[in-house]
C-alpha cells in the first residue's frame, strides 16, 4: 500500500498515512482539526533491468541524433540550381 503525505493548512503539521488507492483522502488534522491537503512526494520507485527505456532505448536515440543530416541544398542539385536562378532574376 502507498504512503500518502498530508499537510495541515492551519498549523502546517505534516501527517503520513498508509492507505489503499481506493480509500478516501484524509480531511482533518489530528492536532488542531484543521483542513488537510495531499502533498506530492518524491517517489523512490526506479526502473532497473532490461526492457526499460533507460537501459534499452536511450543509447539508440543518442546515436541517431549524432549522425549528420543532409539538407535540401546538399542532397538535391536541382534545388540548388533553382535557388541560383531566382537570384539572377531582375526585381
Amino acid at each position: 500500500m502507498p504512503i500518502y503525505e498530508y499537510e495541515c493548512t492551519k498549523c502546517g503539521n505534516i501527517e503520513e498515512a498508509v492507505q489503499k488507492m481506493s480509500d478516501s483522502p484524509l480531511t482533518t488534522c489530528r492536532q488542531c482539526s484543521g483542513r488537510l491537503h495531499k502533498l506530492i512526494s518524491q517517489s523512490s520507485f526506479h526502473l532497473k533491468g532490461s526492457g526499460w527505456y533507460v537501459t534499452d532505448y536511450a543509447n539508440k536515440s543518442a546515436a541517431n541524433t549524432s549522425a549528420p543530416k543532409k539538407t535540401a541544398e546538399t542532397s538535391s542539385p536541382a534545388a540548388a540550381e533553382s535557388s541560383k536562378s531566382s537570384d539572377s532574376l531582375p526585381a
